[in-house]
């Protein structure tokens, strides 16, 4: 068994990302799984192809796509990716698409397939304050996991993909006025540890 864990880059004015500093802290095996990581750029353009490479090369049987999300004030397990780019700010390489798809001519959503009411339940069971989220938004995270949904609907692959959004890390909230919702990274590694376990 391997899955996949991506986390990305940091993007705005970040210097880093927690997704991929929580991921980067992820044992090399959780139960029977090995765990393979990789990083995705904040790009639109190609966010997309460096993690069809990693599935190409590693052909995992989980993707686990991570993402910050500024403001949020939990785990949030994304269950919906729609298909629209409609970025509020540029990305790491100036682009900035407005009310455009994904995948022209592609299906206007796609559903999570991987159990997310159960792994919030896994990490509320643990005290780790965790929700269903219905919207992934419209920037490069929601396009990840369209794009990896979409790849899996395709190619009809028994592999199972989705999308996790964690909260700003604490040394991030220390430094913003109004300071807004945080946690530890420590904790949002363990939320990604119990949410991989919940997979398995």
């Amino acid at each position: 068994m391997k899955v996949l864990v991506t986390g990305f880059e940091p993007f705005g004015n970040e210097t880093v990302n927690p997704s991929y500093e929580a991921v980067k802290q992820l044992p090399d095996r959780i139960g029977l799984a090995e765990v393979i990581k990789a990083k995705i750029p904040v790009t639109f353009a190609t966010s997309g192809p460096v993690l069809e490479e990693a599935i190409k090369r590693h052909q995992p049987d989980i993707v686990l796509c991570v993402g910050q999300a500024g403001g949020c004030a939990g785990i949030a397990m994304e269950r919906v990716a729609v298909n629209l780019q409609d970025a509020s700010i540029p990305d790491n390489s100036g682009e900035q698409p407005e009310d455009q798809p994904i995948v022209p001519g592609g299906p206007n959503a796609y559903f999570s397939s991987l159990p997310v009411k159960e792994m919030v339940k896994a990490l509320r069971k643990e005290g780790l304050p965790a929700f269903v989220s219905n919207s992934a938004g419209t920037y490069v995270c929601n396009h990840l996991m369209y794009t990896l949904l979409h790849r899996i609907h395709l190619e009809n692959r028994a592999m199972r993909g989705g999308f996790i959004h964690v909260p700003y890390s604490m040394e991030q909230a220390a430094g913003k006025s109004p300071v807004p919702p945080s946690m530890e990274l420590s904790q949002i590694v363990r939320a990604l540890e119990l949410s991989i376990r919940a997979l398995l």
